[in-house]
């Protein structure tokens, strides 16, 4: 561990490439299908294996999920672009070259917005967004003695975002990383899962003393497979490199991979040398041009952003940035939520209802928003029935709320009845409930009319204990003030 005084003199310089598999339900120059696991190499054609006279088809759809992402990140769209191979040998790469685009990404220029950690936001530039295709994948651990090729990800439709080297901690790493997989999801684009490999991320790392405007020698980080783990390898990546040049060490440019169990990088293959892809125009797809017309389309059934409903939901709605953070971080939830409030100007009952019981219910069960059974318009029936007085929060809560879950079509109203919940407000009533309280707890009331004020919840307690929860607790505590006060 680098003591700190040694570790601020260093300025940490980060690029992200992140490769995201779009939800496509065909590969990008085939009709083979796009899906997870399957059994190995039987999602795989003539075509996706590369054989001599077949020729690739471009898959429409992975050119209008492109320009989703482009105009999500403010990145300027090419109308003209080019299709190139990018040749290199592996053993999961059956065609021995992959089809890219170099020269002419579909987006260049662009932003990703992060919060830092003192609340404020900061820009972190994409240098370009390009389409391209997967390889498939070596599986090493299988076979003691052999790789296993699964070509069944070969084809698979990517874009690759390159950001800019804007990045200056591993903790920025980590809010880029989750900006990004939730911009792929807000859009439909891909489903951000790293654990399977729907969403990779290689790591630039780079440190260099402070002032200095020369960047250090760069070591690129692979094989993460979390967003965690890429701000664990990045953390332990800037201490290594420190701790090399303070030790009059020379660092050299090279590939590492990342070990989750010992939390280190270990070196892959040297990179001083630029790898030569050979890249040159791909013979068999034509130019492809992207309209103003079609990008305007695209833009016009472009959803609601992250960002814009966080805007909103703490600007006009007056949430807090932790109720707006949370309520935003699922496109299902925030989906959710806006149709709790287009029924209801009640936005933080509704912000607390969603992501306090409805959350917990949804956690318990490990589903998701699409799968709970009670609607928005029932829950805004609940949240109207208890602001109204009457039933309190905590019977709509513990007592209506259950009943709800099992009771598909009864509403709210007509289960408090049938339960006998609705709130007593009437005074008498009221005040019957106060003195069998102040009866039964003798030397509770005189200890607290000789000063110990804060029996008053405890009292109350047991006032809400005898109405069974039924006593409206704002007039009940106003009663029982006035008659522990005579």
């Amino acid at each position: 561990m680098l003591a700190s005084e040694l570790r601020e003199q260093y300025e940490v310089v980060v690029g992200l490439e992140v490769h995201a598999q779009m939800l496509t339900n065909s590969k990008a120059y085939s009709s083979d299908r796009n899906e997870y696991g399957a059994a190995p190499n039987s999602l795989v054609s003539v075509v996706s294996l590369g054989h001599p006279g077949t020729l690739p088809v471009m898959n429409k759809r992975t050119i209008e999920y492109a320009i989703k992402l482009g105009l999500a990140c403010q990145s300027e769209i090419a109308e003209q672009q080019y299709f190139a191979r990018k040749n290199y040998f592996y053993p999961d790469l059956p065609k021995g070259y992959q089809i890219t685009q170099d020269k002419t990404p579909i987006c260049t220029g662009g932003k990703v917005e992060i919060k830092g950690a003192n609340g404020a936001y900061k820009a972190i530039g994409i240098t370009r967004i390009h389409m391209e295709e997967d390889a498939g994948k070596s599986i090493h651990d299988v076979d003691i003695y052999d790789t296993l090729v699964d070509l069944n990800r070969a084809g698979v439709p990517l874009l690759e975002i390159v950001s800019e080297p804007d990045i200056r901690s591993s903790e920025e790493a980590y809010a880029y990383l989750t900006e990004v997989r939730k911009l792929l999801r807000y859009l439909e684009i891909c489903d951000g899962n790293m654990e399977e490999g729907s969403m990779r991320c290689d790591a630039n790392v780079s440190v260099m003393k402070k002032g200095s405007n020369t960047f250090g020698t760069k070591v690129e980080v692979k094989n993460m497979n979390s967003i965690r783990n890429v701000q664990r390898a990045i953390e332990h990546e800037i201490e290594r490199q420190i701790e090399v040049l303070e030790s009059g060490g020379v660092l050299s440019q090279e590939t590492r991979s990342f070990d989750a169990v010992s939390g280190k990088t270990i070196s892959m293959r040297s990179k001083e040398a630029a790898n030569d892809y050979r890249y040159f125009p791909e013979p068999d797809l034509q130019p492809l041009r992207v309209s103003r017309e079609q990008v305007e389309q695209v833009r016009s059934e472009m959803p609601a952003l992250p960002k814009e409903l966080y805007d909103k939901y703490t600007a006009s709605y007056g949430l807090s940035e932790y109720d707006a953070t949370n309520l935003t971080d699922q496109k299902g939830i925030a989906l959710f939520y806006e149709e709790m409030i287009g029924l209801t100007d009640k936005y933080k009952a509704a912000a607390n209802l969603l992501m306090g019981d409805v959350k917990s219910y949804l956690n318990e069960r490990s589903i998701g928003i699409e799968e709970f059974p009670v609607s928005p318009k029932r829950l805004i029936a609940l949240i109207e029935l208890s602001e109204s007085g009457q039933v309190s929060k905590s019977v709509a809560s513990q007592r209506i709320f259950p009943e709800m879950l099992h009771s598909q079509e009864e509403n709210p109203l007509d289960i408090a009845k049938r339960l006998n919940l609705i709130q007593e407000s009437d005074e008498g009533m009221l005040t019957t409930y106060v003195q069998q309280v102040l009866e039964a707890n003798p030397g509770e009331t005189e200890r607290y009319r000789s000063g110990e004020k804060q029996l008053l919840g405890f009292l109350m307690g047991q006032l809400m204990k005898v109405s069974k929860g039924k006593a409206d607790p704002k007039q009940a505590n106003q009663l029982l003030r006035k008659m522990l006060e005579e």
